[in-house]
């Protein structure tokens, strides 16, 4: 599955450069055009940094600026990187190279091994698991499944750090890293298995970037090879690199600085790999020139969503919450979160499969819902219990969609058709139109008009066969005068790029695998301190990223958001369990947690070009506190959503006056005040001219010249009437944006 978004399926090519920046808000046509020197994007979630930075890339190949074959595009899984291919094949730059870290690392391995080192290259370890198996039964320890999977995870936490087996230990000590094993133990399994590879002749994940960094740093012919090909570097997720892949990253560079990176340090929640946000967080030191663009805008959750997730975070603490974005929703309101409360996990699944199908009964569709836990083996009981509901679901995380024996298969009956034609083929004799006949074709392997009943393999099969239809129909909605061959490019082309059609079916996903997506419905489940917090997060850093994984979760949210928890794990249990901490004083009953120092400031958007970012008094809602960024919203002192306690009576007295003084004057009535600025006054009512200068919007000579008329009308009295003004006095104040 991919991303949802709400754009049309199949967009028109931009007809020229300048049409690629159609669409964009200030500060992504910002990053957009900026093409030269380093650039750093810090994007909150929902903010459109994808969007943002392929069409960067468009813009510079569309307008010569960017050769494509020179434009190397990173970032960390294959979904992320197939949904760039896609996307910046839609803008008409579909030359450039977008991979994963470990992909572009390959290819350049494969390509150079044979003039490096001689030889055939190693074969690549699909998985490690087996073989760290087989050393431990060399070093005669016994290790269970999970037992195994920690091994396997800390020696590629060793690896991507560069530590070697003998340096391990201490580094696990300087470190402070809570090791699943004694150090010394893991140090030995991690050495044996390093010897087991070299004895087989085989290499591992970790080792494609080892070897690639080691050949460009002793290779300068090589190095100097792989910088002519690609000379402007953008990476997404930035917050999520290694030391590893940044060591790898300088060397593609070399000394230059043609270099993007896009990222959120709130984001970071894969430290357990080896990723640190201190890259991004240092980029403005590493390159002090670097122009900086912050996107805010939320075009992606309601601001009830938004006003969640920046409640999460103002609690936070630590250096990536200082550098935090603040959200501002672009998008009407929406539903308030919901909280439940079971007595129990299966009651508590229950309920959540209940909401799920009065969800999908209003009109939002299943692949439009999530359920998100903190770890997999949760996902049992709402599998169960969404099957009991008659609701189909689909796992995060199963195999890609164009690898499915049933959409390969599909794939070669629908390239026999188009090469056969209609006469020739007998399924598509009364077929008239490219839909009819994908239908004909995959009727025969499985797809019909109405779902299979119940759940398993053979729904799994059906909802990928219905997602080609729907694809086929999609695709003759935007190409009206296409034909089969035609689609069967197209698919070829999405198979490539890995860019899937949408499964219908509930998602269920743990946090981490939800990374990147959305939905319009998310269901956050298990919420109780000891799974989120997890148990094993004791120091404060590790509860500081337990909080970020909730933000992460909260802000997959489009619309309908529910957080639950169950008291007990099993039906009859002792409900001693409590909902997570990181919720309280955010739901309703609870009050904040009053800790020892001040929430850091949030990080306001727009663009900063080489200098560092001016200060800014925080201003707080009188309402309910959260910090405001909005003009408008700082003149009124409260966020737009929130109650307010408006005099409409002096409001209407308030903008007959302003008119008479803007006519007199023979100026706009916003040169008086602004509506915003009148209604805080109208909220407010002050009383002395101290009340009245503590507005946002009323300075020292609007104070002077207008402050004796706002009292008399606060007062219920009516102004001093004065002499009709001939003389045109500039206003201090800017029209409202």
């Amino acid at each position: 599955m991919t991303a949802v978004t709400h754009s049309t399926l199949f967009p028109q090519v931009p007809d020229s450069a300048d049409a690629v920046l159609d669409g964009l808000d200030p500060e992504q046509r910002a990053v957009a055009t900026a093409l030269s020197g380093p650039v750093c994007v810090l994007a909150g979630a929902g903010t459109g940094k994808t969007r943002a930075i392929t069409h960067r890339i468009a813009y510079g190949v569309r307008s010569g600026i960017l050769q494509p074959a020179s434009v190397l595009a990173v970032t960390f899984t294959n979904r992320a990187a197939g949904e760039m291919r896609g996307r910046l094949r839609q803008l008409g730059a579909g030359g450039v190279q977008a991979r994963t870290f470990h992909s572009a690392a390959l290819r350049q391995l494969q390509y150079f091994w044979p003039k490096a080192v001689g030889g055939d290259m190693p074969r690549l370890l699909e998985r490690k698991a087996q073989l760290v198996a087989e050393a431990a039964t060399r070093c005669r320890v016994r290790l269970d499944r999970n037992e195994l999977r920690d091994v396997t995870a800390e020696i590629e936490w060793a690896k991507v750090t560069q530590t070697v087996p003998d340096d391990y230990p201490a580094l696990v000590t300087k470190s402070g890293r809570e090791a699943p094993r004694d150090p010394a133990e893991t140090a030995l399994l991690y050495g044996t298995y390093e010897q087991l590879k070299r004895d087989r002749g085989v290499i591992d994940f970790e080792d494609v970037l080892l070897l690639t960094v080691g050949i460009l740093q002793d290779r300068a012919d090589i190095a100097d090879t792989v910088r002519r090909q690609y000379q402007h570097f953008v990476v997404d997720e930035y917050q999520d690199v290694s030391p590893l892949q940044q060591r790898l990253l300088d060397l593609w560079l070399g000394d230059r600085d043609t270099l993007c990176v896009v990222g959120d340090a709130s984001q970071t929640i894969y430290s357990f790999t080896g990723a640190t946000p201190d890259h991004l967080l240092n980029f403005r030191t590493r390159h002090p020139h670097a122009t900086v663009v912050k996107l805010v805008r939320d075009y992606r959750s309601t601001p009830q969503v938004v006003h969640l997730a920046n409640g999460l975070l103002a609690q936070a603490r630590g250096r990536a919450a200082e550098h935090r974005l603040e959200l501002i929703s672009q998008r009407p309101a929406g539903p308030h979160p919901h909280y439940a409360e079971y007595a129990d996990e299966p009651t508590e699944a229950e309920g959540t499969a209940r909401r799920v199908r009065d969800l999908i009964d209003s009109g939002v569709p299943a692949s439009e819902i999530a359920v998100l836990y903190r770890i997999n083996a949760q996902s049992e009981v709402y599998e169960q219990a969404l099957a009991d509901a008659g609701v189909p679901y689909q796992m995060r995380g199963a195999e890609r969609f164009f690898e499915r024996p049933e959409v390969r298969e599909a794939g070669l009956l629908l390239r026999g058709a188009a090469r056969a034609g209609g006469h020739a083929d007998p399924r598509l004799a009364d077929a008239d139109d490219v839909p009819s006949q994908v239908r004909a074709v995959l009727g025969g392997v499985g797809w019909t008009p109405q779902p299979p009943a119940g759940s398993g393999a053979v729904r799994d099969r059906w909802e990928s066969l219905a997602a080609l239809v729907r694809l086929a129909e999609d695709y003759v909605r935007a190409h009206p005068g296409a034909t089969l061959a035609d689609l069967v490019t197209e698919l070829d082309e999405r198979a490539g790029a890995q860019h899937a059609p949408t499964v219908e079916g509930v998602t269920l996903a743990s946090l981490h695998a939800a990374k990147g997506l959305e939905w319009d419905a998310v269901f956050l489940v298990g919420l109780t301190d000891g799974m989120l917090p997890i148990t094993y997060a004791r120091t404060d850093e590790q509860i500081e990223e337990e909080r970020r994984l909730l933000y992460v979760g909260v802000t997959r949210a489009r619309t309908h958001l529910t957080l639950s928890w169950a008291l007990s794990r099993t039906p009859g249990g002792r409900p001693s369990r409590r909902p997570t901490r990181f919720l309280d004083g955010l739901r309703p009953g609870t009050a904040a947690v009053l800790r020892h120092g001040t929430a850091p400031r949030p990080a306001q958007g727009g663009v900063e070009r080489g200098t560092a970012p001016r200060q800014r008094a925080t201003v707080r809602c009188r309402v309910c506190g959260r910090s405001l960024t909005d003009a408008g919203e700082i003149k009124l002192m409260r966020c737009e959503d929130c109650p307010s306690d408006l005099d409409e009576a002096l409001y209407e007295r308030l903008r007959d006056w302003r008119a008479e003084q803007a006519r007199r004057q023979g100026q706009p009535a916003f040169c008086v005040f602004t509506d915003k600025t009148l209604m805080a006054i109208a909220e407010a009512v002050p009383g002395t001219e101290a009340d009245l200068a503590r507005i946002p919007g009323v300075g020292g000579r609007k104070l002077d010249r207008y402050g004796a008329d706002v009292l008399a009308l606060c007062a219920g009295r009516e102004p001093e009437q004065e002499p009709e003004e001939t003389s045109h006095d500039a206003s201090e104040d800017s029209p409202e944006k």
